[in-house]
């Protein structure tokens, strides 16, 4: 796989590792107060709630302390609960003061040069009816995102007006599940494309992050993927005359350790004397 390099890479030719980290939105409204729908203007678009925001703050402070390596580009869905955890994540980890008594991103202080965030609509939600109950579908089949009202959500500094989006829409309703999977199978590896001199952290839901594992590790079921919870991919990069090769990602997440569980697909061997 040879490409050019975007124009404002700095990175001298040499090899390195591309780090991804695909991660699912904080707790969503819906799941905890069954009632919000039947006032909700918006139903299929839910916010987090407090402990979602929470917990979307400390994880970005877990990636920003343990990762070994610094995250600069954040690409997230236009859905308002990702939009919020991105928010959260981003503060963390661009926070000035690491203050472990600090459990959201009010009146934290940080430095927006650390990192760029841009929406990106190829990590949405699958628009299907295995994602999104029919009858919270729109009536008129727009979903009616506002993306300047979304990215004045994210923190102050930090968004890039410059990036274009892989995705310009969503995809259509109706989506199949397969489709939807070799859609986020894509976006990952077309963004990593684009930028493969940087780090990326990919805030999407809970299938995009089963798909970070479950295509990229060979012979796995991904059984559950947690509220917050993340992968890790990692992939050979060589970088040459301004144009770069790459190799195939390796999967460093452990079954279990940041809230994604797999099992094996290949089924045991049957010891007959056992029988």
């Amino acid at each position: 796989m040879d490409a050019p390099l975007p124009e404002n890479n700095t990175t001298n030719d040499a090899k390195h590792h591309q780090n991804v980290i695909v991660m699912r939105h904080g707790d969503r409204i819906d799941n905890f107060e069954p009632l919000w729908i039947t006032n909700a203007s918006r139903p299929w678009d839910p916010p987090l709630v407090e402990a979602g925001r929470v917990r979307a703050f400390c994880t970005g402070r877990k990636l920003k302390k343990n990762l070994g390596f610094p995250i600069h580009r954040v690409f997230v869905s236009p859905f308002l609960r990702c939009i919020e955890t991105a928010s959260e994540a981003v503060s963390a980890l661009c926070a000035v003061n690491d203050d472990p008594d600090v459990v959201s991103s009010h009146g934290v202080a940080i430095d927006p040069s650390k990192l760029k965030v841009s929406i990106e609509y190829g990590l949405c939600e699958m628009l299907n009816r295995e994602a999104i109950r029919r009858d919270c579908v729109p009536k008129d089949g727009s979903f009616g995102f506002n993306i300047a009202e979304l990215e004045a959500m994210l923190p102050a500094g930090t968004l890039d007006h410059a990036v274009k989006p892989v995705y310009e829409e969503l995809p259509q309703w109706e989506e199949t599940v397969m489709g939807a999977r070799t859609r986020y199978e894509q976006i990952i590896k077309a963004l990593a494309d684009k930028y493969p001199s940087e780090n990326l952290l990919l805030v999407t839901h809970g299938e995009g992050v089963g798909v970070s594992v479950s295509e990229f590790l060979n012979d796995v079921t991904v059984y559950e993927v947690e509220y917050c919870a993340y992968s890790q991919l990692r992939r050979p990069v060589f970088l040459e005359n301004k144009s770069f090769t790459a190799g195939e990602f390796e999967v460093l997440t452990h079954n279990g350790r940041t809230g994604i569980s797999y099992c094996s697909r290949i089924p045991m061997a049957v010891d007959d004397d056992a029988m």
